[in-house]
C-alpha cells in the first residue's frame, strides 16, 4: 500500500492547499498540485487556531513543541519524531547595534539547536508527519545542515536514513552527517542536481516507503520554520519586531517567519500589533531571488558559487513567494560578496560572541548594506537570524594567535602583555 493514500488526522490542519490555484487536498504525502503543479502548503482551521492562548503556549515544553497547537502535527507528544529543538537564545546585540548606528538589535541564534542549525525545527515536523503517514525510512537532499539534522533524527528514532549531498560540501558538514551512521550519498553536481535526483528517486519502488523531508513531505517540513517567528514574538514579550533580516536559500524560511507573525496577529496573541518589514539576504555567489527582486520579479536560475554553500540553491522553489512577502511588508533584499560574508562573520563574533556559519555572515553583511543604502531603518527594533554554527564552516575564515611568547614573565613583558 502506498503511504500517500493514508491521510493524517487530527490537529488544527484541515488539509493541503495549492499556493497558486487554491485546489485543496487531504493531509497526504504530496508537495505539488495535480491541477497546476504549484506548491502545496498546509491549510488550517482558523477557528481552531483562534482557540490557542498564551497560557497554553507558555505552559508547554521549553522547546518548539510549545507551539504544537499551531502546527499540523505533534499535538500528542508520543507521536513526535524529534530532538526537541527550539527556544534558542534571543541575544540583545548592543555592541553590534552601536557599531552599526542602530537603536535596538537582536540576534536569534539557532546554532543552539541539537544539530546546531534551524533545520532541526523543520525536520522534527516533517518526520513527525512522515511517521503518521506510515513511512519507515527517512531521506533528504541537502546543502549540509539538513543532512546533519535528518541523520541525527533518524539515529534517535532508530530509523534508516539516506542523505544526498553535493560532493563539494564543507568537510565539517560531511563529518557531522556521517557520524550518525546512516547512508550518505555524495552527488557529482550542485544542490539543484541533488534535489532533482531525490524527486525522481521518491517516485521509484526502491524508495516507496521513504519520506524525503524536502520532497514528498515538504508542506509539513516548511511549517517547522514558523516556530522561529513564534519564538521571537514570545521572547520579546508577545510583540513583533519592526524589522527582521532572514537568509534566503529556497526562500521558504523567510515566507514562514512572515506567516508566523501574521498568524499570531490574526489569532489575537499580539498586543498592539504594528506593521513589520521582512528583509531577505543572499550571497552574491547565489542570488537569484535578490536579483529578481531588484529587476523583473522573475526568478532566473543560476549556477551557485561562493562560500555560503548552505544558501546555494540556484533554482529556489519559494523565491517568488519570498519576493511577495518582502514587497507586501515594505522590506527589501540585498546580496553580498564572499569577503563581505567573512567580515560579517567576524563582526558578529567580535560584538556578540556568536560564531555564525556563512549564512549568518550573509545576514550581518546584508544588514550593514541595507543600512548603508537607507533601506532599513536604524531606529526600528530589528531581529537578525543566525541559522547555523560557525564550527561547520571553519574553512570560510581563518585565525591566528595574536602573540607568540616564551613561557615566562619576560616573554609576556617582551610581547607587551604587562604594560
Amino acid at each position: 500500500m502506498s503511504t500517500t493514500s493514508t491521510p493524517l488526522a487530527g490537529g488544527p490542519a484541515l488539509g493541503l492547499i495549492c499556493r497558486a490555484c487554491k485546489t485543496t487536498y487531504p493531509l497526504i504525502a504530496q508537495h505539488a498540485c495535480w491541477e497546476c503543479f504549484g506548491p502545496l502548503e498546509v491549510d488550517y482551521d482558523s477557528t481552531a487556531l483562534a482557540e490557542v492562548t498564551r497560557e497554553e503556549i507558555e505552559s508547554g515544553p521549553n522547546n518548539m513543541w510549545r507551539y504544537a497547537s499551531l502546527l499540523p502535527v505533534g499535538k500528542d507528544p508520543k507521536t513526535r519524531v524529534t530532538l526537541n529543538p527550539g527556544m534558542t537564545p534571543l541575544i540583545r546585540a548592543d555592541n553590534l547595534a552601536d557599531e552599526l548606528g542602530m537603536k535596538r538589535l537582536w540576534v536569534k541564534d539557532d546554532s543552539a539547536n541539537p544539530s546546531h542549525s534551524f533545520k532541526d525545527r523543520v525536520v522534527s515536523v516533517a518526520l513527525t508527519a512522515a511517521a503518521g503517514l506510515g513511512f519507515d525510512q527517512y531521506a533528504c537532499a541537502s546543502t549540509g545542515n539538513l543532512a546533519n539534522s535528518v541523520a541525527a533524527h533518524a539515529a534517535r528514532a532508530g530509523v534508516p536514513s539516506t542523505v544526498f549531498i553535493p560532493d563539494d560540501l564543507e568537510p565539517g558538514k560531511v563529518v557531522t552527517t556521517a557520524v550518525y551512521g546512516g547512508r550518505l550519498v555524495a552527488i557529482k553536481g550542485s544542490y539543484d542536481d541533488v534535489n532533482r535526483l531525490c524527486a525522481q528517486l521518491s517516485e521509484t519502488d526502491a524508495f516507496d516507503n521513504t519520506a524525503f523531508v524536502n520532497v514528498n513531505v515538504r508542506p509539513y517540513y516548511a511549517e517547522g520554520s514558523k516556530t522561529l517567528g513564534y519564538e521571537v514574538a514570545e521572547q520579546l514579550g508577545w510583540h513583533i519586531p519592526g524589522q527582521v533580516v532572514v537568509p534566503m536559500a529556497s526562500g521558504e524560511l523567510l515566507t514562514k517567519i512572515d506567516k508566523a507573525f501574521s498568524e499570531l496577529v490574526a489569532i489575537g496573541l499580539i498586543d498592539d500589533p504594528q506593521p513589520h518589514a521582512v528583509f531577505g539576504a543572499q550571497s552574491r555567489g547565489c542570488n537569484p531571488i535578490s536579483t529578481a527582486f531588484h529587476s523583473s520579479d522573475e526568478i532566473v536560475p543560476v549556477k551557485p558559487t561562493g562560500i555560503a554553500k548552505s544558501l546555494n540553491i540556484g533554482d529556489p522553489a519559494a523565491g517568488v513567494y519570498a519576493i511577495e512577502s518582502v514587497r507586501a511588508t515594505g522590506g527589501s533584499m540585498a546580496d553580498v560578496t564572499d569577503d563581505e560574508i567573512r567580515d560579517g562573520i567576524r563582526l558578529l563574533a567580535r560584538t556578540t560572541g556568536v560564531f555564525a556559519e556563512t549564512a549568518g555572515g550573509v545576514v550581518v553583511a546584508c544588514l550593514r548594506k541595507l543600512l548603508r543604502e537607507g533601506k532599513l531603518d536604524p531606529d526600528v527594533e530589528t531581529v537578525i537570524y543566525n541559522t547555523g554554527d560557525g564550527l561547520k564552516t571553519l574553512d570560510a575564515v581563518h585565525g591566528e594567535p595574536t602573540h607568540h611568547i616564551k613561557p615566562n614573565l619576560a616573554g609576556a613583558k617582551e610581547a607587551g602583555l604587562l604594560g
